[in-house]
């Protein structure tokens, strides 16, 4: 059933407006990065405004009117909203540059302003509007909608913001839990994975809880609802993820203030020359010698033109340096951010680790000579797992197939929805009873003669930080031990980190700590925080980020409000949850983690080349300002100047657009 929109409620969600579903395909397609078309458009509009001025001025006059018209009439629309609010700034001096220059026959450079100003702010947009985009996937996640039982036993569905604690819900197999509750009927398998990072069944029958957002994997249970939409398990984290989100450093707040001290300095200066000047040096008001004329090419020249770009195509070409090598960056000042990193920390499942189980080993347990051998029990586990979905039947089907073991032929198969599988095989000339499970389902079929030898084996196995299932055949146990597969970059990258010293690698996991120790000592990771609840995560980074600047990767949903609040979040965009790719600064497209230091390098060369690029704006600014005010220099070679560090600073930008990468992956090639 489609969600209905009230129009009032859709655009104060602050969602784009380019996916309104109040708009035609067309106009949605139309209307998305529309600043950016704009500014482009203007763009052109300018080149043909300089081509046509030499050779058919009154069509040049045309085009630079329109230029005024589409990048002059949101900057004006701006401008004068901030002078209503008594706010000076470097977007009200470029804007009042712009129209003033029309006054003094220097519309050309009026209008370079005005487009760069365009590109410079849509962009800004096209970043802003990625993050309001980070929680659009955990609303899909959640039902809006869910199945209520009524005491008579009636089905109907109802809004979650109508449902109140204590109502009965029906979760089918299958389908997503869209509230809190607890199950009071049923029982069956669902998956946590928004939630513990790890994508293995678990077990849920009645008076356990079971939280929003888990998908039931085979069982229909019957929940009562504990929680209402508003305070669920899953509204909570995107709570987490939004105050992450506004609690994360603002590395742009002191080129803000420093905009707003130039803007209204310049401002005040160009009023104080432009009246005081004939009195000093006994000009006139007008003409070209007049104090209006000097304190007008002063304001240009000061304009911040160079200044403005001075930083935008640096990130630029660094961002787009990094997305040839398959790094998505959102934005500039998440270069700044890698800079200030002193750690780094990593989830385990599915970043160290691919996610996917591997049955590593299969140990008999029996209290005389084992029934049937190991090659017999995997077919048999075999045989019951193909009927079942979820990793660890993944796991023993290749197990299976990389042994060349066929499934064994049933004579009967059941699945007990949340507990396991049973079925009957023929062994030892008569059918015999075959279960395979977790140790809770098995638990009650073990002979007591294996019990104590049970004990032992399992917490062994914990020790050992392995997953196991059982396999029950007559008086035999069979325990198949599983642990996830590492990627094989992860040694190679903790090595390579440890051996430049500059990023300190921990690790930070929902899973247990006796597992998280052990791929962390597999990789070389020494410093591991495990069991630890979304909430915890997010206070540990946070700690981490405000002490000493941490970056965090990951790829689950649970690790979204880590990502967010991190310094810097990064993400694997193969497979990474779609919550947490929104959520990260940086997304690793091709999963190479290979190339984070990198990165880090890259981001160190771009403070570098920023910091070199506002020098040389500065310098720029000053030298063609003051000869200007005092008429040591004509307009036209002000203008040389003021465009020529443009020119500079765009020039210095693209050194960035260098790769360099071979000098990086030379350590991992050996």
């Amino acid at each position: 059933m489609a969600t209905p929109f009230v129009f009032d409620e859709f655009f104060a969600s602050g969602r784009e407006e380019s996916i309104s579903p109040f708009l035609t395909p067309q106009s949605r397609s139309w209307g998305k990065n529309l600043p950016l078309k704009v500014a482009l458009f203007s763009a052109f509009l300018l080149f043909l405004a300089f081509v046509f001025s030499f050779f058919l001025p009154p069509l040049s006059s045309l085009c630079l009117l329109f230029v005024f018209f589409f990048s002059g009439t949101p900057a004006l629309l701006g401008t004068l909203e901030d002078l209503k609010n008594l706010e000076i700034n470097i977007d009200t001096l470029m804007t009042l540059a712009a129209f003033l220059s029309l006054f003094i026959g220097s519309g050309m450079e009026g209008g370079l302003l005005l487009v760069l100003f365009a590109l410079s702010a849509s962009m800004e947009t096209m970043v802003s509007e990625k993050t309001k985009t980070a929680l659009l996937s955990l609303h899909r996640l959640s039902p809006r909608f869910a199945c209520v039982i009524s005491p008579e036993g009636i089905l109907f569905e109802k809004t979650l913001r109508e449902i109140s604690i204590g109502t009965h819900l029906l979760i089918k197999a299958g389908e997503i839990v869209p509230l809190d509750g607890k199950v009071v009927k049923g029982s069956s398998f669902v998956n946590l994975f928004h939630l513990t990072g790890e994508s293995h069944p678990v077990p849920k029958t009645p008076g356990e809880e079971l939280q929003a957002g888990a998908y039931n994997l085979d069982g229909t249970l019957t929940i009562e609802v504990t929680r209402t939409s508003g305070d669920s398990t899953l509204n909570r984290i995107i709570n987490l993820i939004t105050q992450a989100q506004e609690a994360k450093p603002k590395l742009q707040r002191f080129l803000d203030r420093f905009g707003k001290t130039y803007a209204m300095t310049i401002i005040a200066l160009f009023f104080l020359f432009a009246l005081t000047l004939p009195l000093i040096f006994s000009l006139p008001y007008l003409g070209d010698e007049g104090s209006l004329y000097r304190a007008l090419s002063f304001l240009i020249a000061a304009s911040p033109c160079a200044l403005i770009i001075a930083t935008p195509t640096a990130y630029l070409s660094a961002i787009s340096s990094c997305a040839k090598r398959g790094v998505l960056l959102k934005g500039g000042v998440v270069l700044d951010a890698l800079t200030r990193c002193k750690a780094i920390a990593f989830d385990k499942t599915g970043t160290l680790t691919t996610g996917r189980l591997s049955c590593v080993n299969i140990e008999a347990l029996a209290q005389d000579a084992p029934i049937c051998n190991n090659k017999e029990a995997l077919s048999i586990a075999y045989a019951l797992e193909q009927n079942a979905v979820h990793p660890i039947a993944d796991a023993i089907a290749k197990k299976a197939q990389e042994e060349g073991v066929r499934p064994y032929e049933l004579l009967s198969f059941k699945a007990v929805a949340g507990f396991g599988l049973e079925g009957t095989a023929f062994l030892e000339g008569e059918a015999r009873e075959v279960s395979i499970g977790h140790a809770g389902f098995i638990a009650d079929k073990i002979p007591p003669s294996l019990k104590t030898k049970w004990d032992i084996l399992s917490q062994s196995a914990l020790k050992e930080g392995h997953m196991s299932t059982i396999l029950l055949i007559k008086d035999t146990l069979f325990i198949f031990h599983f642990t996830d597969t590492l990627r094989p970059q992860s040694k190679p990258l903790i090595t390579r980190l440890k051996e430049r010293g500059v990023l300190r690698p921990l690790m930070l996991t929902g899973d247990h700590a006796d597992i998280a120790r052990r791929i962390a000592s597999e990789v070389g990771i020494t410093e591991v925080h495990a069991n630890l609840r979304p909430e915890d995560k997010l206070a540990k980074v946070g700690a981490l980020s405000e002490s000493e600047g941490l970056a965090m990767i990951g790829d689950g949903v649970n690790d979204a409000p880590a990502l967010a609040r991190a310094t810097v979040g990064i993400s694997l965009g193969k497979i990474g949850s779609a919550t947490a790719v929104d959520a990260s600064d940086i997304v690793f497209l091709n999963d190479d983690l290979l190339l984070l230091d990198w990165v880090f390098e890259k981001a160190n060369k771009t403070k570098s080349i920023v910091r070199q690029n506002i020098s040389l704006a500065l310098g720029v600014i000053f030298f063609a300002s003051i000869p200007a005010l005092l008429g040591l220099i004509p307009l036209w070679v002000a203008v040389i100047l003021h465009e020529g560090g443009t020119v500079l600073v765009g020039l210095n930008s693209l050194r960035l657009l260098r790769t360099d990468l071979y000098r990086f992956q030379l350590p991992f090639l050996d």
